[in-house]
């Protein structure tokens, strides 16, 4: 059967139109490329809680400040270049500073804007969010996750940023799982090696997983959907029960998730371990799939380094 493929960008619009519809003070602040951050639909069903700003990103979270302190739910839509980066200052210091209610919902994260090249190709986002105290980092692994994260960011108070992806992604989950901000989830079991990942390189985490099953090694899948939070007790229990630690990313390997999860290795006796993400280099104008092969981020790198690190144990 054919592999089902969706951009979790679209997972996002469908969910703010469904809140919208639910919880009038749910808005929507664009910035001119609503269709390719799928808030079309939002601003024809829903125009009274929709606001186009234009190409203004500052100016945007400056009225998601304004629309929060009057119990507003204001979502910024931009791409995650514009969302992290043009309006890092405006976010430090109009929202979480004051620990404000606004969502940042940026589409094209990572290197899935693909032809798009360098200046769209977002790999240093969640490393940026994740440094400013009171904000809350999330990237769903699929189309399901993300409509069950969306609204779970709707419903956690103060500022969250999420992040999607423009090019469709294999869908993972079943409609109507549940998701928990801050906790990950365990798509298989194992205590050989754990292997941990987030948004669209979750699917590779798996068909490594299947890989290295073949080959005698028990892998576990974590979904660590929520970057910040981290789920400390997940992690935990990995470096304790795992003989090794593979994180797998669609983002620089400084900041991200391979660092997140670093941190809390160096903390508690330590673990062998290994990052699989952007090898610290800019993108270029190339097919999505090979960008990633360009750092390495495919199930045959992961199956090596899992190999490794396990070699490396035996050899005490």
């Amino acid at each position: 059967m054919e592999e089902k493929k969706i951009a979790t960008r679209d997972g996002f619009g469908e969910a703010v139109v469904e809140l919208g519809k639910e919880n009038p003070d749910i808005y929507v602040i664009d910035m001119d490329i609503g269709k390719s951050c799928k808030t079309g639909q939002f601003h024809r069903e829903l125009p009274e809680q929709y606001l186009n700003v234009g190409i203004a990103e500052q100016n945007a979270a400056g009225v998601a400040a304004g629309l929060a302190t009057c119990g507003r739910i204001p979502f910024v839509v931009t791409y995650a270049a514009f969302g992290s980066m043009r309006i890092c200052e405006m976010i430090r210091q109009e929202i979480c500073y004051p620990k404000l209610n606004v969502k940042i919902a940026c589409s094209h994260g990572g290197v899935t804007p693909a032809n798009d090249g360098a200046s769209h190709q977002c790999i240093e986002d969640m490393g940026i969010m994740r440094t400013l105290p009171n904000m809350t980092v999330v990237m769903p692994a699929d189309y399901v996750s993300a409509k069950a994260l969306v609204k779970a960011a709707a419903a956690w108070d103060g500022p969250v940023y999420l992040r999607f992806t423009r090019d469709a992604v294999p869908v993972i989950y079943e409609e109507g799982e549940t998701f928990e901000i801050g906790k990950a989830k365990e798509l298989r079991g194992g205590n050989d090696v754990a292997l941990i990942a987030n948004g669209d390189t979750v699917r590779l985490a798996l068909k490594a997983a299947e890989e290295l099953e073949q080959k005698g090694i028990a892998a576990r899948v974590l979904d660590m959907h929520t970057v910040k939070p981290l789920d400390r007790e997940a992690v935990l229990d990995c470096i304790h029960t795992a003989k090794a630690i593979v994180t797998v990313e669609d983002h620089n390997i400084y900041n991200g998730l391979g660092s997140a999860v670093a941190e809390l290795v160096s903390e508690n006796s330590g673990a062998r371990m290994r990052r699989v993400g952007i090898q610290d280099q800019f993108g270029q104008s190339a097919p999505y799939e090979r960008l990633l092969e360009m750092n390495g981020i495919t199930v045959e790198n992961i199956v090596k380094q899992a190999e490794e690190l396990l070699e490396q144990k035996n050899r005490g």
